[in-house]
This record gives C-alpha cells, structure tokens and sequence, in this order.
C-alpha cells in the first residue's frame, strides 16, 4: 500500500469516528431536550403542591361539612332536641321537688292579719308605771283566732297616732333576736313596747290609736291608746319608745 492510500485511509477512520461522535452526541442532545421537556410539561413538583392544595381544601371542606352536619344533621338535631327536652324535664322535676319539699318543710303557713286578734295587756304587771320613766314597758298581745295552726316572729310594724290622726310616730326597732312561735287556734303570743311615759305639760306626745301590723303583713289592726303621754321623740336617733321582737 502506498503513503498516499494510507493518509487517506486514516483520514477516512478519522472522519467516520468524528462523525459517530457527532451522531451520538446529537441523539444525547436529542434525549436531553426531550427530558426537559417532559419535566416541563408534566411539573412533577407543582402537581404534587396542587394535589396537596386539593387535600388540604378538601379537608377543610371536610371539616366544614362535619361542622354543617353538626348543627344541620337532622340526627344531630334530633339528639340535640332530646338533650332539651330531657334537660328541662330534670329542671322541672327539680324545681318541683324544691318546690314540694318547701311546702313539705314549712307545713304550717304564717299568720296573717285577718287570723289574729290584738289587745293590750292590762291586768297585773302588764300595767306600765307612770314614775319609771323610760324604763317601762306595755304589751300587745297577738292571738290567732283562726280554725287552723300558724307560725309567726319577727317584728310587727307600730304607729301611734293622734286623736285626729293628723300627727304619727312610727316606733323604732330594737337590736333583740327574735324567732318563730307556731300558734294553735286559741294560742297566743305577745311583744313589748318600751316606753318614755312624762307628765310634763311640754314636749310630750299623747297617742289615740296604736295600729300594728302583723310580721310580713300590710294590713293593720287598730287599738285604742290606753295609757298617758309620752316624752315626743320622733325625731331622735335613738328614742326611749320603741318595738321589740314577738316572743
């Protein structure tokens, strides 16, 4: 073989190996492009963002649906309805229970003005000193002259009034204790008023009427004064003539 033939042989090796490597590198080009734009096309990345977009909606749809079931769900309702009903029953089965065991407890109802008689004590002791001063006291007495036994304490309200009623003085209270007293038919209890009695020509009050009212009452019974004038405290703090508690 001549130089010639093998230069150009060489040559020919030469150009076919740039020309595979030509070939492979265009289809690795080739390849290439085709795979971005797959990636491009397909945006495996911002699927999986809209598929867990499309998640989370659809668990807050979810949730919300719960929450609609919740309060529209005619069984829910049903059993809301039920808890409503059994809650109220429970309320008014308590409250008649409370109700019935007041009246069971209390039994005996408080005395009330029409059941009551009232008087003055007038016989013995029960009398008040005109020489004591502020020392002495009356008493009221309370009777029930009622069919049936009632209960009563506290303190009854007392206004003295002038002979023509023009002038009232409503008696003070004193600090004492008090309790209930259950009176039978025919039973009686009484209270005490302490009095400033004087028999000065000035400053003094002559009561006509006594009217008492019962404890918890608003109506009143009347009785006639009988004893003498009392020193005029109607405007003191602290009056010698005042009401103590019945018992």
């Amino acid at each position: 073989m001549s130089s010639s033939t093998t230069v150009r042989t060489a040559r020919r090796r030469r150009t076919l190996r740039m020309a595979a490597a030509a070939l492979t590198a265009a289809a690795g080009l080739t390849l290439t492009a085709c795979s971005g734009s797959d990636a491009t096309g397909v945006r495996p990345a911002d699927h999986t963002d809209t598929e867990a977009s499309a998640e989370s909606s659809g668990a807050g749809s979810s949730t919300g649906a719960q929450g609609s079931d919740a309060q529209a769900g005619p069984g829910a309702k049903a059993d809301s309805k039920a808890d409503s009903k059994a809650g109220a029953a429970a309320k008014q089965s308590g409250s008649g229970g409370a109700a019935n065991g007041a009246g069971a407890g209390s039994g005996v109802q408080r005395c009330h003005t029409s059941g009551l008689k009232a008087s003055f004590a007038t016989g013995g002791d029960a009398v008040p000193d005109p020489n004591a001063g502020g020392s002495t006291t009356t008493s009221i007495v309370l009777t029930n002259k009622g069919s049936s036994t009632c209960k009563i304490g506290g303190f009854p309200g007392v206004d003295l009034k002038s002979e023509n009623g023009g002038e009232r003085w409503s008696l003070a209270r004193s600090s004492k204790k008090f309790s209930s007293i259950t009176l039978k038919p025919g039973d009686s209890t009484d209270f005490t008023i302490n009095l400033a009695l004087t028999k000065e020509e000035k400053g003094f009050y002559q009561p006509a009427f006594a009217v008492v009212t019962p404890p918890n009452e608003t109506t009143a019974l009347t009785l006639k004064w009988p004893w003498g004038t009392l020193v005029d405290q109607r405007s003191a703090t602290h009056p010698a003539t005042f009401v103590n508690p019945i018992g």
